[in-house]
């Protein structure tokens, strides 16, 4: 005799939820999401699917100024430069944001899935109430709750976002004309992609960043070729600067730092981080522990500490990436409905930063190794002596492999390099299936690829274990 159907709840339509929903479907279950803002949630309609457009954009703009070296000329035309629309661009990028979405709705019926637009909140462990946007309400009994509502920019009591100069990386597609300068407040990876990509439409770009150097959680080597690169087009980078408050002028605003310097620009960017969606669902009330910071407490299957009720994405603060809220949700499901399910291995997760150059990451890192976390010994190989590289012109960036001393099994990577997000994949394979330097030197390449730059790298790393 079959088990009875159960139901699953979704309090989220992002990467986790739609995921979740999507998995949680197709293994019988009866599945509804309540989405507040539209499928897909932030990463579709005002994050990543947006923010990497605008820096696609940004990239191709830049071809026009890199032509010249490549020997490449155009035919004078008065009056005929390249340059960004901001109207135009943003217009595309909500296009494009709304159409991503408007897919994952139609993948959702036609698995079945029931959307709820509303708010939900926990009433019970295993029970949710729904405000549904239309004015009705209703309760919908649950076995299985799934929270994925993911997270809101942070800002500072002394620098509110207006959306019209004072902005969060989710108001800055409502801009219809290029800011003139733009004071970027943060350089982690928001901010660093962001600065690069207003840089390269354009604008005057200054980056505040309290640390001593941009992107202050990522490898050093991988920072600094980024920092340089900044610096090189023309940045103005603020290290150990940090904001004290953002203020409206006339015509503008001013970045007030800590140690009294003042910083005049047309806009400013608030890039300070982010804070867990968790206020007000009924979370504490059933039973659900949280962190101080507002995460939720998850295990590698992604369960809560109260049974039924499970947690993806950046509401419970494991890694903020798309992918990872994605896994966690589908893990979630798997586990909740007793498909079979392997645990989130957080070491085999890949992770990019749109800068140009890119930087992927999976695996250990540089860092756990100077600490004593893992015995392993690194390669790091320029890029510039790659013949790919050459050809198109690239001059930053390198790879990187990190491989355990003794058994000389790959267990991390760096690419810096155009498009790393996709070069980081063979590393992550090698990370992911405990891949040896040696399979990997010994794994055919194309010739010219700047993925030969990878199997070189494994091949010294062979090299340093014969030694």
């Amino acid at each position: 005799m079959n088990d009875p159907q159960k139901s699953v709840v979704v309090l989220g339509g992002g990467p986790g939820g739609y995921e979740a929903a999507l998995v949680a479907a197709q293994l019988g279950a009866t599945v509804t999401v309540v989405d507040r803002d539209g499928l897909g949630g932030a990463s579709v309609l005002t994050d990543c699917v947006p923010s990497k457009a605008l820096i696609s954009t940004s990239d191709f703009l830049s071809r026009f100024t890199a032509a010249r070296e490549l020997g490449v000329g155009f035919h004078e035309a008065p009056g005929e430069t390249a340059m960004a629309h901001m109207a135009d661009v943003n217009a595309r990028i909500l296009d494009l944001a709304a159409a991503q979405s408007r897919d994952i709705g139609e993948r959702l019926a036609s698995d079945g899935v029931r959307v709820c637009r509303g708010v939900g909140r926990l009433t019970a462990p295993d029970l949710v109430h729904v405000e549904c946007a239309d004015g009705t309400e209703e309760d919908l009994a649950a076995d299985v709750v799934l929270v994925a509502t993911g997270s809101t920019p942070r800002v500072m009591d002394t620098a509110r976002p207006d959306g019209e100069r004072i902005l969060t990386w989710q108001q800055i597609y409502a801009l219809k004309e290029l800011p003139t300068k733009l004071i970027v407040v943060g350089s982690g990876v928001t901010g660093a992609e962001l600065a690069h990509a207003y840089l390269g439409l354009g604008s005057e770009v200054v980056l505040v960043s309290s640390r001593d150097r941009v992107l202050p959680g990522e490898d050093a080597d991988a920072a600094t070729v980024i920092e340089n690169v900044f610096r090189r087009r023309g940045m103005q980078v603020m290290n150990r600067s940090r904001a004290a408050g953002v203020e409206r002028t006339p015509d503008g605003v001013t970045v007030t730092l800590v140690d009294g310097r003042t910083v005049d620009g047309s806009h400013a960017l608030l890039a300070v981080g982010s804070i867990p969606a968790t206020a007000g669902l009924g979370l504490e009330e059933a039973g659900v522990d949280l962190r101080e910071s507002g995460h939720l407490r998850v295990d590698r299957v992604s369960r809560t500490s109260r049974q039924g009720i499970y947690a993806a994405g950046d509401c419970t603060g494991v890694v903020p990436l798309a992918s990872v809220a994605a896994m966690q949700g589908r893990i979630a499901m798997a586990h909740a409905l007793g498909d079979a399910v392997a645990p989130l291995n957080r070491r085999a997760i890949s992770a990019n930063i749109f800068t140009d150059p890119e930087i992927a990451t999976v695996g250990f890192s540089q860092k756990d190794i100077d600490e004593g976390v893992v015995e392993a010994q690194a390669v790091m190989l320029p890029l510039a002596t790659n013949p790919r590289a050459k050809m198109q012109n690239v001059q930053d960036g390198f790879v990187k492999l990190f491989a355990r001393t003794g058994t000389s099994i790959v267990v991390g990577g760096v690419v810096v390099s155009p498009r790393a997000s996709e070069l980081i994949f063979p590393v992550a394979l090698a990370v992911q299936n405990r891949l040896t330097v040696d399979q990997l030197a010994s794994t055919f390449t194309i010739y010219p690829s700047l993925s030969g730059s990878i199997a070189e790298a494994a091949r010294k790393l062979h090299s340093l274990e014969e030694d």
